[in-house]
């Protein structure tokens, strides 16, 4: 007599039981699909397993392999194309990796509705159910995609690029790449010129990040405050004229101020200056630099957060100042109980991007005198911030390796100050209490 050797046995050890056997053979993708009848979504799993294996198997080992060697042969082996074939290669498997995920968790859901008796829905139904359900990822999936093309990839490969010795006069096809390690990250702590430069620009680039924009904020705030003031007549003629330097191109404004502070011929010193029989090297002496440079970010980054400070004090409530009045409080009172907070709430997160902004704010250091004047003993000049340093590392200098662990550094830097900064901000906090 013949017994069945599930009867008797819980529905959830039968479930899974089926769900692994799915589960093992989806090791060949479609197979747990095609042991589930599901005979269309197998051969779609099969067929696409099978084309991967055809054309894209034997080029992924051997991008793995240049990725592992960087070449063998100078002159015929290309270290960088072959990290970048290596790379693509990653981002490829792990794509392939998330499919192979999908294909097994897909067999082994419905071999556990099929065991449990509900019915397996059709591949128009499984297609509309996943729309209605998850129609945020169609959207965001495609955007996903091409952000790792464009983001991610060149991200990684810099990030490789800083454990290499892709420099000058190491620069392929005619040379070789070779891996080697920290040994980039130990040369800029450990090497005089390298700890020179890189603490003389991290400092600057500091110092220029807080107090130009912490002016520029301060000034924005005290002009839109003084602006908003209900004794102030023709407001809109003052608020355009302080938005004009926002709408004039900063690149030309740069350009106009660099001939300004020119040491010879500029306006600053020939009409102001030599009247006073005063002389500033604004150009060439490494202290009135910055100082000129900071004085043309404040005028450029202010009417921007002017802007903002001016729409969010028309949207506080007069009554809240007429209360205050009763109460007795006083102009200060107002403005550091009511006026002062609701800016902060309101702006918070934009102020955190203008110190992110200025960070790596490129085109004023770069248009003004290309980070200059030289320095001696180091290879950056006294104005250069991180991102004009590593410019020209990369295009002055072809170091590429050094170029790029200062970038890790720098993107550190921003992403702890960024992410410490919103964490702190009500705005953040209240986030998820609505």
């Amino acid at each position: 007599m013949h017994i069945n050797p599930s009867v008797g046995k819980p529905a959830q050890q039968r479930t899974g039981n089926r769900a692994l056997t799915a589960g093992l053979l989806s090791i060949i993708p479609g197979l747990g699909q095609l042991y589930n009848r599901r005979w269309i979504k197998g051969i779609l799993f099969l067929s696409v397993a099978a084309v991967f294996a055809a054309t894209l198997l034997v080029p992924l080992i051997n991008g793995f392999i240049g990725l592992i060697t960087l070449g063998d042969t100078p002159d015929v082996d290309d270290s960088q194309a072959l990290l970048v074939e290596g790379i693509l290669s990653v981002l490829v498997t792990a794509i392939a990796a998330l499919f192979y995920a999908v294909n097994i968790a897909d067999a082994r859901k419905d071999a556990q509705l099929h065991q449990d008796g509900f019915r397996i829905p059709s591949i128009r139904e499984s297609f509309h159910n996943s729309y209605d359900r998850g129609f945020p990822y169609f959207v965001v999936v495609p955007t996903f995609v091409m952000l790792t093309m464009i983001v991610i990839f060149p991200l990684v490969f810099m990030i490789c690029l800083a454990f290499t010795n892709y420099n000058l006069y190491n620069s392929p096809p005619a040379h070789l790449l070779d891996w080697v390690g920290l040994l980039n990250f130990k040369a800029l702590f450990t090497e005089a010129v390298w700890t020179k430069s890189l603490f003389s620009v991290l400092s600057w680039t500091v110092i220029w990040t807080l107090v130009a924009t912490t002016l520029q904020i301060a000034l924005a705030l005290f002009l839109a405050v003084m602006v908003n003031d209900r004794r102030v007549r023709f407001k809109r003629v003052i608020r355009t004229v302080f938005i004009l330097p926002w709408a004039v191109p900063s690149f030309m404004t740069v350009l106009v101020f660099a001939a300004m502070f020119n040491d010879t011929f500029g306006a600053i010193n020939r009409d102001i200056f030599s009247h006073l029989g005063g002389f500033i090297p604004w150009l060439t002496d490494p202290f009135w630099a910055r100082v000129a440079i900071i004085f043309i970010q404040v005028w450029l980054g202010f009417p921007y957060v002017f802007t903002l400070f001016t729409g969010v004090l028309q949207s506080i409530s007069k009554d809240w100042y007429e209360a205050a009045d009763v109460d007795g409080g006083s102009r200060w009172d107002k403005f550091r109980s009511i006026t002062f907070p609701h800016l902060m709430y309101a702006t918070a997160p934009l102020l955190i991007m203008q110190y992110s902004y200025n960070f790596n704010n490129f085109n004023i250091i770069y248009l003004f005198n290309k980070g200059g004047p030289p320095v001696p003993g180091q290879n950056s000049g006294a104005t250069d911030i991180l991102i004009s340093w590593v410019y020209s590392l990369t295009f002055n200098e072809n170091n590429y390796k050094m170029a790029a662990v200062i970038s890790i550094i720098m993107g550190l830097l921003v992403a702890i100050f960024a992410f410490y900064q919103f964490r702190r901000t009500r705005s953040f906090k209240e986030e998820g209490m609505y």
